[in-house]
């Protein structure tokens, strides 16, 4: 068996690892790569594999990071099935048409001035017919349920465990035969935090001989996750405080229902003013249709809520904005009120023009509660919040940084260098033969290598994008 690293290798996005057993050839994840423009559009362009040759792609979950380059397999000849959890499905449907409709609208904008230039146009990394034509491919299986990809004549199975990172997510566990031996490898895809709000914790999967582990946060440390109320409660008294908005880019699945579920215990507690909040994203409206449709990956107490007839989506201060026009109508408001807005990164989308209109006024308050990778322009706004007089561009425009920007961790969905180790602690090191660290960047991966070799685990890989590894 070999494996090939081809993404979030070293770096957190592009999430792409390539088994070749007997063989035959399984993909764990097709994400996006996200950042540079021009690095981006290379890589996402340029496989490290023959698509064509692939049996089956084995999907952990529906961020673009770990999803977003499944239409150009299809592209470029891909006719094997994609395994993922129902919900991850459902939520690909969505996430993978408005990632189509962005990249059309991101290659039209590059092409105006190239056209300029006089130098050759860019064709889109993918369409929507792309996207119909991958979705046609999906498999969904639930967790917990063993099945045999197509193609290995049953010696491969596979088994996905909750994740407890976003709705659907998953680990894979996979049983491999080989050569008379039975080898079990891990993936963990993205691990959640443990005690966070509307879905599991994540689960346990078991003694494996092979684990390949994200380290997005594996040298810091989050607020409890348990502070995520409080620590809510006191922006939003602040914001009416100085009669600003509060502005929170967030990710379409996932942070926006979590934020808006704890904006409606707040209300119910009368811990915070009545103040109107507003979901303004069509994909984030779409996705949290997809919440309620999935109580199988709720934990105890949303489902608890839920069986006593309480719609955690639809608090009475709460309005969905569809329509532009709507959307554009929210910059002319005076009062204090929340706007909960995508992309999650601050790349793309109606976020940009709510934070045009509020990024210069001191009152109002910009709420990070998601990661943000290197090159993006949530990553540079959460870089000001250390840095006086810092500027940010925002659709080519420079901006002052007036506004307050403040980092809620509390509500991040990938586990801290705390719940990794308290996570892999549970693996038996005498059973468990090597350890790959991916999904995550340099320094953090380091210090999360040098913890785990303390607690015994000594053959720990960090592959960088490309590298292969026969086991």
């Amino acid at each position: 068996m070999k494996i090939k690293f081809c993404g979030a290798a070293q770096t957190v996005t592009g999430s792409q690892h390539l088994l070749e057993i007997n063989g035959k050839k399984i993909l764990l994840d097709c994400g996006m790569f996200q950042g540079k423009r021009e690095e981006s559009y290379k890589m996402n362009r340029q496989f490290l594999f023959d698509p064509a040759k692939l049996d089956c792609v084995l999907l952990s979950h529906a961020h673009i990071d770990h999803s977003g380059n499944l239409p150009t397999l299809s592209l470029k000849g891909f006719r094997g099935s994609v395994y993922a959890t129902p919900a991850t499905r459902d939520l690909c449907s969505i996430l993978l048409q408005d990632c189509a409709h962005i990249i059309q609208k991101d290659t039209e904008f590059v092409n105006k001035r190239r056209k300029k230039n006089r130098e050759i146009l860019f064709n889109p990394l993918y369409t929507i017919e792309n996207v119909l034509d991958i979705m046609t491919h999906f498999k969904a299986i639930p967790y917990k349920k063993t099945f045999f990809p197509d193609g290995f004549d049953g010696n491969v199975s596979v088994t996905f465990v909750d994740a407890g990172h976003i709705l659907g997510s998953s680990q894979i566990i996979l049983d491999i035969k080989e050569n008379n031996k039975t080898i079990r490898l891990g993936f963990t895809g993205d691990l959640g935090r443990y005690n966070l709000p509307i879905l599991n914790d994540p689960e346990y999967i078991g003694n494996v001989d092979i684990l390949i582990t994200e380290s997005t946060y594996g040298g810091k440390e989050h607020d409890p996750a348990e502070q995520s109320e409080l620590q809510l409660e006191n922006a939003i008294k602040e914001s009416v405080n100085t009669h600003g908005k509060i502005i929170v880019p967030a990710f379409s699945v996932g942070r926006t229902q979590e934020i808006v579920y704890t904006l409606a215990k707040l209300f119910e507690k009368k811990s915070i003013p009545d103040i109107p909040i507003y979901v303004d994203s069509p994909l984030s409206i779409k996705a949290t249709e997809i919440f309620r449709i999935h109580s199988e990956c709720y934990d105890k107490e949303t489902a608890d809520l839920i069986s006593n007839g309480v719609d955690i989506f639809r608090e009475k201060h709460l309005r969905y904005i569809n329509d532009a026009e709507e959307s554009k109508k929210l910059n002319n408001l005076k009062e204090p009120c929340v706007i909960i807005s995508a992309s999650g990164m601050c790349e793309s989308g109606r976020i940009l023009h709510h934070l045009v209109n509020n990024i210069e006024n001191p009152d109002s308050i910009i709420l990070i509660i998601g990661f943000m990778a290197e090159h993006t322009l949530g990553r540079r706004l959460v870089e000001s919040s250390n840095i006086a007089n810092s500027t940010v561009k925002i659709y080519g425009d420079e901006y002052k940084v007036r506004a307050k920007i403040k980092i809620l961790n509390s509500f991040s969905a990938h586990a801290d260098k705390n719940e990794l180790r308290r996570y892999l602690g549970k693996f038996d090191r005498n059973k468990l033969k090597k350890l790959f660290i991916v999904h995550g960047e340099p320094d953090q991966q380091e210090i999360l290598r040098e913890d785990l070799i303390k607690t015994g685990i000594r053959k720990i890989e960090t592959p960088y994008r490309g590298q292969e590894f026969e086991i």
